[in-house]
């Protein structure tokens, strides 16, 4: 894959996410990346809430790929958001929803992807004693993850986010909490700050690679993926159309060129209990 090989491309993050991003990118793609300095990415939304994220998670990723763009003159920028909170599918789980963009300024392109993971330590605990929160760091793998606290869950004033030992974060403990000994403890979901996290970026970073390499057969860019899928994969019994995918479609975003691929999961047909007229 020789379309971005030697080109320059241009990390939008404050939070070390080049660390995972970069090497990734550079094997695969050839891209030499660079990290502005001084990008303040955290003016679009911080996890611990003193700043509150007001778009959604793609018009945020164009916001930062166009900071990094400005702030660097690079025409390639790549830019990663994640949002925690409970599986869209799975009852009681939590997930980390990692989406990852390049912006090709020069060729008018964005390619997009996602990773859905069930790992994260995403969490947070009302506190009301030393012992509580020694419980609450054991249970998020503090020191090497970080834990923010405040005062309350909703109090942005004064937050402590840079704890570094568990003498520390006592101490910092005391610093914050209230008349009853109660504060607030959160997992830091920084990247840097968090290596779970870390590890769901690089997969979300490997399937953007995954996808910029499979290009348009009409017009060669990058970046020719799904768009839309069909379901009414026939069941196996009765043939009549189930909810399981038949055909995923994929488009080109530069020239429009589209695609169907049938049985995209290597079955031609779905087992019975999977069918709502078999087994209503």
């Amino acid at each position: 894959m020789d379309f971005f090989k030697g080109r320059k491309a241009v990390i939008a993050t404050k939070h070390k996410k080049e660390e995972v991003i970069a090497p990734i990118l550079e094997n695969e793609l050839g891209l030499i990346c660079v990290t502005p300095y001084g990008l303040d990415t955290d003016q679009l939304g911080t996890f611990s809430g003193e700043i509150k994220r007001l778009d959604d998670p793609i018009a945020t990723l164009r916001k930062k790929c166009q900071m990094a763009i400005e702030a660097s003159g690079i025409n390639v920028a790549i830019a990663n958001e994640g949002s925690f909170g409970a599986h869209p599918s799975i009852f009681f789980a939590k997930a980390d929803d990692e989406i990852i963009m390049l912006m090709d300024k020069e060729n008018g392109i964005e390619i997009i992807e996602r990773e859905l993971s069930l790992k994260t330590n995403s969490d947070g605990t009302d506190i009301k004693s030393v012992d509580g929160l020694i419980e609450f760091a054991n249970k998020i793998g503090f020191p090497s993850h970080g834990i923010i606290l405040k005062k309350a869950k909703d109090n942005f004033l004064g937050i402590i986010k840079e704890s570094r030992t568990i003498e520390e974060l006592i101490e910092n403990y005391h610093i914050i909490k209230n008349a009853d000994c109660s504060a607030y403890a959160e997992t830091d979901m920084r990247a840097m700050k968090n290596p779970t996290r870390m590890d769901v970026i690089a997969k979300a970073a490997e399937k953007l690679v995954s996808k910029v390499k499979s290009v348009c057969p009409n017009c060669s860019i990058p970046g020719f993926g799904i768009i839309d899928a069909q379901s009414g994969l026939p069941c196996e019994m009765c043939g009549l159309p189930t909810r399981s995918t038949l055909k995923h479609i994929y488009r080109c975003q530069k020239c429009n060129f589209q695609m169907e691929k049938v049985f995209p999961f290597g079955k031609q047909v779905e087992n019975p209990q999977y069918c709502d007229f078999c087994n209503p």
